[in-house]
C-alpha cells in the first residue's frame, strides 16, 4: 500500500510540473550584418517597420526586427526535426523553412521535410504572410509538435516556400506564435490553444522570463509561473481586446512628468519585438527627455558615459507603475550606445523585450489577462 501511495504522490507532482523551455539569447540580425560590414547599407534598403505584423491587410505579418535575440528549440514530425524559434506573443502562426524552399534565406536555416515524417498531412491552403522586408509564402502542413516536452497532434503550420531575405540575417529557423486565433492566418488554431483544448497544460496560461544579460536562463513556462523569477505580488491586467495581448496603458511618465501616452493608450505586450515601440511624436519626446539624439536610421543615440545620470521612464498600466531604469532601456554594442524606444506611425503601442526583461509577463487565456511581477 506504501508502495502505491509513493507512486500516486509522484504522478500527483508530475501533473504540476512545468513545460520549461529554454531560450537561449543569440546573435541578433543587426550583430550579424555589424560583422559582416553591412549593417547601415540594409538599414537604409530596409528601414524598420515595427508596426509591421500588426497593421499590414489580410494575411498575419511580421516584422522586420533585427535586435531580436531569444529562441527556443521544438521539434516537428515523427522522428523528430527540431528548429529553433522566436516565441512571439504578437502574431499566431506557427511557420519554418521547409525543404521545398529555394530562397537564400532557408539555405543557411534547418528545413523541415514533410517525407521523412510517418505522422505528416498536407493541410488544405497555400499560406501567405507579410514581413516589413518582403513576405514568406509556403504551404499548410499538419504534423505533431513537440514544444517542452508536450505533444502536440494535428497542428497546423506552415512551412516556407520563399522567404524575404531578412530571414537570412536571423538565427531563429522560424516563428512560433501565441497570440490568439481570431488574427491567425488561415484561421489557423495556435500552438498554444491546441495545447489547452488538449488537455496538455495544467493552466490555460503561460509565462514568460527574459534574462538581462546571461545568455542562459530565459525562459517560457507552459502551463505555469515560475515563481523563482519575480519578487513581490503579480499586478493583473484585464486584456482590452483578445487579438493580440492588448492592454490599456494610462500613460508613460518620467520624474513626474507626463511625456507620452497622455490620456490613456492602447499597448501590446509583445516578445517579438525588441524594443518599447510608440507613435513618433511621443517617442520622440521620450528620447529628447532622456537626452538622446537621432541619427539617420532613426536610432535614438546617448553617450554611454550618461547612462547613470539618465532619469527613470515609468509606464502606469491599470494604476499600477512599471519602472524601466536607464541601464535597462539603453543598449550598449561596440558600435555605442541608443535607447529601446523606437517610433512607429501608428497610435498602438508595443512593450517589448526592453520592458519583459524587467517584468516577468504571465499570459492567462481563460480570463484573458496578463500577470506583470518584478524579474529578479
Amino acid at each position: 500500500m506504501m508502495k502505491w501511495l509513493l507512486v500516486l504522490s509522484a504522478l500527483v507532482a508530475f501533473a504540476e510540473c512545468f513545460h520549461k523551455i529554454p531560450l537561449i539569447k543569440g546573435k541578433t540580425a543587426r550583430e550579424a550584418l555589424q560583422e559582416k560590414g553591412i549593417w547601415e547599407e540594409f538599414r537604409k534598403q530596409h528601414p524598420y517597420n515595427p508596426m509591421a505584423k500588426f497593421y499590414q491587410s489580410g494575411t498575419e505579418s511580421m516584422t522586420n526586427d533585427a535586435d531580436l535575440s531569444y529562441y527556443g528549440v521544438i521539434s516537428i514530425g515523427t522522428p523528430p526535426q527540431s528548429f529553433s524559434v522566436i516565441f512571439d506573443t504578437g502574431s499566431s502562426n506557427l511557420w519554418i523553412p521547409s525543404v521545398y524552399c529555394s530562397s537564400q534565406a532557408c539555405q543557411n536555416h534547418r528545413k523541415f521535410n514533410p517525407q521523412q515524417s510517418s505522422t505528416f498531412k498536407w493541410g488544405s491552403q497555400s499560406l501567405s504572410i507579410q514581413y516589413g522586408t518582403g513576405s514568406m509564402t509556403g504551404y499548410l502542413a499538419i504534423d505533431t509538435v513537440e514544444v517542452g516536452g508536450i505533444s502536440v497532434v494535428n497542428q497546423v503550420f506552415g512551412i516556407s516556400k520563399t522567404e524575404a531575405a531578412f530571414m537570412g540575417s536571423m538565427v531563429a529557423d522560424g516563428i512560433l506564435g501565441l497570440a490568439f486565433q481570431s488574427i491567425a492566418s488561415d484561421n489557423v488554431v495556435p500552438v498554444f490553444d491546441m495545447m489547452v483544448k488538449g488537455g496538455l497544460v495544467s493552466q490555460p496560461l503561460f509565462s514568460v522570463y527574459l534574462s538581462s544579460n546571461s545568455a542562459q536562463g530565459s525562459e517560457v513556462v507552459f502551463g505555469g509561473i515560475d515563481s523563482s523569477h519575480y519578487t513581490g505580488q503579480i499586478n493583473w491586467i484585464p486584456l482590452s481586446s483578445d487579438t493580440y495581448w492588448q492592454i490599456k496603458m494610462d500613460s508613460v511618465t518620467i520624474n513626474g512628468q507626463t511625456v507620452a501616452c497622455a490620456g490613456g493608450c492602447q499597448a501590446i505586450i509583445d516578445t517579438g519585438t525588441s524594443l518599447i515601440v510608440g507613435p513618433s511624436s511621443d517617442i520622440s519626446n521620450m528620447n529628447s527627455w532622456v537626452g538622446a539624439s537621432t541619427n539617420q536610421y532613426g536610432e535614438a543615440t546617448v553617450n554611454c558615459q550618461n547612462i547613470q545620470s539618465m532619469p527613470e521612464v515609468t509606464f502606469t498600466l491599470n494604476g499600477n507603475a512599471f519602472t524601466i531604469p536607464a541601464s535597462a532601456y539603453v543598449s550598449k554594442s561596440s558600435y555605442g550606445c541608443s535607447t529601446g524606444f523606437g517610433q512607429s506611425g501608428q497610435q498602438l503601442w508595443i512593450l517589448g523585450d526592453v520592458f519583459i526583461r524587467q517584468y516577468y509577463a504571465i499570459f492567462d487565456s481563460s480570463t484573458p489577462k496578463i500577470g506583470l511581477a518584478k524579474s529578479i
